[in-house]
């Protein structure tokens, strides 16, 4: 009685568009009124998952990717993809997945990198004559690389649920993120062929060496955080402050595009951002904690092993639970209730926590693109100002893509674990 009202609500509340945090926080009201629990553990609960050491990293993160893009990284990293890629058949699409391969390794979040380079690359693209809804499209599939790439609010959020490594965490993702960048450009360079869609002319080596140098600021900022993790000198959290005071330096003395005026507004626009994940953290974890008291992830893992425990299956039926999951529910929160019980389930099969980490998080990030809430999708639709429906259209090839790159990650662990076995051990 008490969970089917858990699940109706949550559902209810979700299909009439409720934000996710208050359908987590509704349902779990819900469960504890009809069952008789104090209300008092709700608060309890809440704080108790947000109380965690590591989550302190994401809003150094994310304060430091908006640093960086209010300085001018967005406009130097589009401009180094230009002079990469930019002149080959289908070029700007092309470069639009690699200004998102390097920016959404600044700013950590999918959305943001919408945001930030969607609101350039897709006039530019309109204007150089491709079409908006290919445009929108390319720009919301390509944003899904940047949270593979380190720094990664995903794997931020795993790491602290699961005690696995952030720093080996975000080498894991590195390598299937890169194959996503090359899948998703080998995509664009198919189908800018066949419909002869424009490119840029050649700017010389020139530009490309000027344009690398005015964007290698930028791009330091990820060795500065990969560095800091895989020798062992500072803490995901511990980086995130040097990665906010490198930001903040770059931004006022060599870049010089960041007013000290505007910093007040930045800290706190992103103050609001990690306020509004660190509530979805923490009502998913009173939703995720009522769900184990119900024993729901024993029962998952029970069920999925009378199935089959052959690790090939039981990696399949994971990544289509997860596709599913991630068609109408956002990341943290699908994460957050799902995560520990699949690991639970994948270990039991023989496998590996960091491998698993990977492919379940890269299938999330497929769902940023999948209606029905698929949020880059309308994020991008909003920029283009053009309704959902050519988008998604637009936007089958480059999911097709990805769930090549989700099947080859899956089945083939070193994609996920060769680079973090390498760099700090297993």
């Amino acid at each position: 009685m008490e969970l089917a009202l858990l699940l109706v609500t949550f559902v209810v509340t979700l299909a009439l568009g409720v934000p996710v945090a208050i359908c987590l926080a509704l349902s779990s009201l819900a469960y504890m009124l009809v069952a008789g629990l104090p209300i008092v553990i709700l608060p309890q609960r809440m704080y108790a998952g947000m109380d965690v050491f590591v989550l302190l990293c994401i809003p150094g993160f994310i304060l430091a990717g908006n640093l960086m893009n209010y300085g001018g990284v967005t406009e130097r990293i589009i401009r180094l993809a230009n002079a990469l890629v930019g002149w080959m058949r289908g070029g700007l699409a092309m470069a639009n997945v690699a200004d998102s391969m390097m920016f959404g390794g600044v700013s950590g979040t999918a959305v943001a990198d919408v945001a930030a380079t969607g609101s350039v690359m897709i006039p530019g693209m309109k204007k150089s004559g491709y079409p908006a809804d290919f445009s929108a499209a390319i720009t919301a599939a390509s944003s899904t690389v940047g949270p593979m790439l380190p720094p990664s609010v995903p794997m931020i959020i795993v790491g602290a649920l699961s005690g696995i490594s952030v720093g080996q965490l975000f080498l894991a993702g590195a390598v299937p993120g890169v194959l996503m960048g090359i899948g998703m450009g080998i995509t664009c360079y198919v189908i800018s062929v066949r419909r002869n869609y424009p490119r840029m002319p050649w700017q010389g080596w020139g530009e490309l060496v000027s344009a690398a140098l005015s964007a290698s600021w930028a791009l330091a900022m990820i060795a500065l955080i990969i560095g800091g993790l895989i020798t062992g000198m500072a803490t995901p959290t511990e980086t995130a402050v040097v990665a906010c005071i490198y930001a903040f330096l770059v931004g006022t003395l060599v870049y010089r595009e960041l007013p000290l005026s505007k910093v007040p507004r930045i800290i706190i626009d992103s103050a609001i951002s990690s306020a509004g994940i660190l509530a979805l953290v923490g009502f998913a974890n009173v939703f995720g904690s009522i769900l184990a008291s119900e024993r729901i992830p024993q029962a998952l893992a029970q069920t999925v092993l009378s199935i089959t425990d052959n690790p090939l299956l039981v990696i399949l039926l994971i990544n289509i639970l997860l596709l599913i999951v991630g068609m109408f529910m956002e990341t943290i929160a699908a994460l957050i209730i799902l995560f520990v019980p699949l690991l639970t389930l994948a270990t039991s099969v023989g496998i590996d926590p960091v491998h698993f980490a990977t492919f379940a998080v890269l299938n999330l990030m497929i769902g940023l693109t999948t209606p029905p809430v698929g949020v880059c999708l309308f994020v991008a639709c909003n920029i283009a100002r053009i309704p959902l429906l050519p988008v998604i259209k637009a936007v089958l090839p480059f999911l097709l893509s990805n769930i090549i790159v989700l099947l080859m990650v899956s089945y083939y662990a070193p994609f996920a674990t060769w680079l973090p076995n390498a760099m700090m051990g297993n």
